[in-house]
Order: structure tokens, then sequence, then C-alpha cells
């Protein structure tokens, strides 16, 4: 790790720079840009945005936003009259100071997130975390649940994945979600959950209504037990409640975003946290040699 300084002014401004020589090196600055106790995700997205303007006018000659959770990355398209494409804007922010690629973790929509931006993008997915934390299910009869229809996408990636590591048939299915001026609804549920352990993938956790929702639903359709994979743990105020639900047995994330949101209590204790350090070193590795990403990037 390169060393850095950072300086707090009195009237809350603030300043980054490099304290080592990056003329001419191919630098990737990591930070996960979720909102925090200290900082708002709008304050880490101009810290990071000012660092990448640094190392560029420092002669870095690429520099790589790695944003293990991006930020405003659900607001990416209208859904109202007059409505932001955030999204796009944020794209236009890093692209204005100088990024050469930004790298982030199953993204909410890999395609907006893809046609935001144009430079380099690398959507990664921590489908092959997942698939590891499922071998030791291996014994057990699996299926494979979306709880929206928006991640059949993303529950169908991980289910050809895991087919293809533990050389057998997974069942699959998905719950109805919908979402109308902050009021979820929507009772349908198709799977082969029948005496499965059953697996739900999403790409975050904000109050958790969602994963309990597809949890209850599985379980109602005869799920044995109910397993949730997902990436980034926001823990907004109400989620504690809600994944202390006995539907949900146990709560798989990554560390994208710090745990200790998540006090303790019930929904602590069944939580399990998979580091992408490991993840995010490859990327690196591949992207500095040149090489190729498809087995860990989002298609």
């Amino acid at each position: 790790m390169a060393a850095h300084e950072e300086r707090e002014f009195e009237d809350g401004e603030h300043k980054i720079r490099p304290l080592e020589t990056v003329r001419g090196a191919d630098t990737f600055v990591l930070h996960s840009l979720h909102s925090g106790p200290e900082q708002s995700a709008n304050d880490k997205l101009c810290r990071l945005l000012f660092f990448i303007g640094a190392l560029k006018d420092a002669g870095a000659a690429r520099v790589t936003a790695l944003t293990p959770y991006l930020c405003y990355a659900r607001k990416d398209r209208r859904t109202k009259p007059n409505d932001p494409v955030t999204t796009r804007y944020v794209a236009s922010l890093f692209e204005a100071v100088g990024v050469d690629a930004l790298v982030t973790v199953d993204v909410h929509n890999p395609a907006a997130f893809e046609n935001a931006f144009r430079c380099l993008t690398v959507a990664l997915t921590a489908a092959p975390l997942f698939v590891d934390y499922a071998k030791a299910l291996a014994d057990e009869k699996l299926c494979v649940v979306s709880p929206d229809t928006g991640g059949t996408k993303r529950a169908e990636l991980l289910h050809e994945a895991l087919e293809a590591a533990l050389r057998r048939s997974i069942g699959k299915g998905f719950a109805e979600k919908r979402r109308s001026a902050g009021v979820v609804s929507g009772d349908l549920f198709v799977g082969e959950v029948e005496g499965a352990t059953v697996l739900i993938i999403d790409d975050l956790i904000s109050t958790g209504g969602t994963l309990v929702r597809a949890a209850r639903a599985a379980r109602r359709a005869g799920a044995t037990r109910v397993v949730a994979l997902v990436t980034h743990g926001l823990f907004m105020p109400g989620a504690e409640a809600a994944l202390a639900d006995p539907a949900i047995d146990r709560l798989v994330i990554t560390d994208s975003v710090p745990a200790p949101r998540l006090g303790a209590g019930a929904a602590r204790d069944k939580l399990d946290i998979l580091p992408l350090g490991p993840l995010l070193a490859e990327a690196v590795r591949r992207l500095h040699a040149g090489d190729t990403l498809s087995d860990i990037m989002v298609f």
C-alpha cells in the first residue's frame, strides 16, 4: 500500500495527496462508497474524485478506481417525471477527473453501469465466493431463488456456477415484488423449493424487507432451510429486526460495507462474512497484466 496524506481544514474542506511518486505508474485506488457514521457517501465520493485528479496531475499513467460498493448505482433510470439518472452523472464526474477504469462488485444493474461510463468498466461478481460457501451444503437439495424478477440474471449466474461446481442439477425460483411510492407488494412465488435448502441471492440489503418476504414465501412453499447470499450489507434502520426473522437461517455477506452497522442480537448471530480482498487483488493483477477477467465478471 502506498502512503498518502489526508488533511481536514477548519471550514470542512479537505485535501488528499500521494506521498510516493506515481509518475508513469499503474495506480489503483480502493474506496468503498457507502455512507458511514463519520462520512456520507457524498463525502467519500468527493474525496475519491479529488484524489484521482491529484494522481493524474502527479503523472500517473493510469488510475483505476476500485469501488466495491458504488454509491448511486440504484438510481439508473427515471421512475417518475423529471427524475434524475444519477448513475450517469456520477460517471461523468469520474470521467471529468480523468479516471481510466472503474471496478465495482455486483453493481445493481450491470447494463446501466456499463452504459453510463465511457471509460473501461469492470463489474465483478461475488458469485465465486458464494459458490465456495455453498459447497459445504453439497449434500443437501439446493434451490437458487431471486427475491424479485429484476434479480433473475444474478440468480441465473449463481445457478449456473453452482451446477458446474457441484456437477448436479440445482433448483431455481423467484419471488414477485412490486414497488410503488415506497410500498412493496406481490404474492407470487415460483420455484422448486419443496424439501430444499434455498439460497436467496441479492446484490444488497437495505432494511431487509425484500429478503424476508422471499424467505417467508419459500418457507410456505416447503423449503426446509433458507440461506441469504448478499454482496453488500447496508443494514439501514429496521434491518436488524427484519433479519432476525426465523424464516432466514443464515445470512452471508461480503465485507464491502463494514458489518458493525448490524448490532449484537439474533440477526448478527446468524451472520457470515466473506472477504472481498482476494477477488479484488486478482482483478488488479489481471488488469495490470492485461489478462482476461471473464470468469470473475458479471455478464
